[in-house]
């Protein structure tokens, strides 16, 4: 063989190596297996014939239609999800389109003042989460409302004595434990996070008298983040009634782990603030008002009255 047909055959070879992507009807084939690829370098010393019966290559991912630009991974639908929780759902929206719950006009994010700094605007949405444990959120309002008339700092709290910081935050539950934690915390974020609030749930939960609700809050109200659902005694004893969990959950943060498994992250940022208004207003701890809920033939709790 001459020099010249050496190189034609290098060249087509070349052409079909091992490494080179198949194309067929706009679809990408699947790379060679080693075998088949030693096999194919192999073939092409020999004379090449083309092969005109057309075949379908098979390709390791095939999105239908309505899947197309959403890559290889396909989002999974919870294995469980209660029976007719969307009804439920836009039933308690219904009943709570008013927005006229104590939650609404004096939940955390109502609290701060919004002519501070964003630095000093967290840090005063962490504390009147703190306060709102085991309190009603009238109360917890009045608390920040006398805070902030004195100038609510990280500086101004640690320069405050504990009796003054007690006699302004009264009558909120649990007073005398959280004039501790307050000094505590704000101590630690003076100290290591330059007067600001720490921006992940890990780092809040760390803090004197942070729990995992308030921290799930802060997140969303502070920084603007969805890093989970904020559960209090409202939303645990609704989600249980509505039987929204698998099995029936005994603390808050059970029931935050259950509701997470099938309800969709979309509707993480909205639940808290939706139960807490309808379990002020309807589904109340004692004597809830069914006759006036909308939900009253969908409620397993209900029928069972």
């Amino acid at each position: 063989m001459n020099a010249a047909g050496v190189r034609m055959v290098v060249t087509r070879a070349r052409s079909r190596g091992t490494g080179a992507s198949l194309q067929w009807g706009g679809e990408k084939a699947a790379p060679l297996r080693s075998g088949e690829a030693a096999a194919e370098g192999r073939k092409s010393h020999g004379p090449v014939k083309r092969q005109r019966k057309t075949r379908r290559l098979s390709v390791a991912y095939e999105a239908s239609e309505g899947e197309k630009g959403e890559g290889p991974e396909r989002l999974q639908a919870p294995s469980w999800e209660p029976q007719d929780w969307r009804q439920q759902l836009d039933n308690i929206r219904t009943m709570r389109s008013g927005k006229d719950a104590p939650v609404d006009q004096l939940g955390a994010e109502h609290c701060f003042d919004p002519s501070a700094s964003p630095k000093v605007r967290r840090y005063q949405v962490l504390l009147s989460l703190m306060l709102s444990s085991q309190t009603k959120d009238q109360v917890t309002a009045g608390a920040m409302q006398r805070l902030r008339a004195r100038g609510l700092t990280v500086d101004s709290i640690l320069q405050m004595d504990d009796s003054t910081l007690g006699a302004l935050i009264y009558p909120v539950g649990f007073w005398r434990s959280k004039v501790k934690y307050i000094k505590q915390t704000s101590e630690i974020l003076q100290q290591h996070y330059g007067g600001d609030i720490p921006a992940s749930v890990a780092e809040l939960v760390a803090l004197p008298g942070v729990g995992p609700k308030m921290a799930h809050l802060a997140m969303a109200v502070a920084w603007g983040t969805v890093s989970g659902i904020a559960v209090d005694t409202h939303v645990h004893r609704i989600a249980n009634r509505l039987r929204w969990t698998k099995k029936a959950t005994r603390s808050p943060e059970d029931t935050r782990r259950a509701l997470e498994e099938w309800l969709p992250r979309e509707l993480w940022r909205e639940i808290n603030g939706l139960l807490v208004g309808f379990g002020q207003q309807t589904c109340l701890p004692v004597h809830p008002r069914c006759q006036a809920c909308l939900n009253r033939a969908l409620c397993p709790a209900a029928r069972g009255l």
